[in-house]
């Protein structure tokens, strides 16, 4: 049963919605969690230390923090697999290109499977700055407010980190949009309610993640 739904375009479809929104839940957790830098260093080192100790005593120290993470692997793997897979499909169902030459789709849709290739590699820059350090000069284990202001204090960091902030908007907003269409919850009478709403997960998370870098280059967060 599982291998006839993946075997099929609907199927992988389906797949791409469902893991599209798991992650799109994460984004908006997180990104509400990354505000709590502008409340200062102690908030948000708590919070840092809380999210290591969710789920104690019943779950030992970390464990829901690698369930939450390897969900998320879960997740990124089968979207980007199922994105991949039909694009091939895609392509193998017309290799002849089309004869029109003007844009017949969004931007943000004409840009998905760029936009998703530069948010994968920025995911594995951002852990490798924030997580584990190992990208970054002033990487201090266990103090999470001072490593996210060492990492936007510099310029280069911060192009990285807005450029991928704006291709996640663009991705968020022809995903949602299309996550809605493929589970069914798109009519016409629902459309321009999910298009609005689209729109705005797009401009909140986008703004939402670019305080960050904007709030320490500005000095507003020091």
């Amino acid at each position: 049963m599982a291998r006839t739904v993946w075997g099929s375009t609907v199927g992988k479809k389906a797949v791409m919605a469902v893991s599209g929104l798991v992650m799109l839940l994460y984004l908006v957790v997180h990104m509400f969690g990354n505000l709590k830098i502008f409340f200062g260093p102690g908030t948000f080192d708590s919070y840092a230390h809380w999210l290591r100790t969710l789920g104690e005593p019943f779950l030992h120290y970390e464990w829901a923090l690698w369930i939450i993470r390897v969900g998320l692997v879960v997740a990124v793997v089968a979207h980007g697999v199922a994105a991949y897979q039909l694009s091939r499909r895609d392509l193998r169902s017309r290799p002849v290109g089309y004869v029109h030459t003007k844009a017949r789709s969004s931007y943000a849709t004409r840009t998905m499977r760029w936009g998703g290739v530069i948010l994968a590699l920025f995911i594995v820059w951002h852990l490798l700055d924030l997580t584990t350090g190992t990208v970054q000069r002033g990487f201090v284990p266990g103090h999470p407010y001072h490593n996210v202001v060492a990492a936007f204090h510099d310029w280069w960091n911060n192009a990285i980190y807005i450029v991928a902030m704006l291709a996640l908007g663009l991705h968020v907003r022809h995903g949602f949009w299309s996550a809605a269409q493929t589970l069914g919850a798109g009519s016409a009478t629902r459309n321009r309610v999910l298009k609005g709403t689209a729109n705005a997960l797009a401009l909140v998370l986008t703004a939402g993640f670019v305080a960050v870098p904007v709030g320490v280059m500005t000095g507003l967060v020091s």
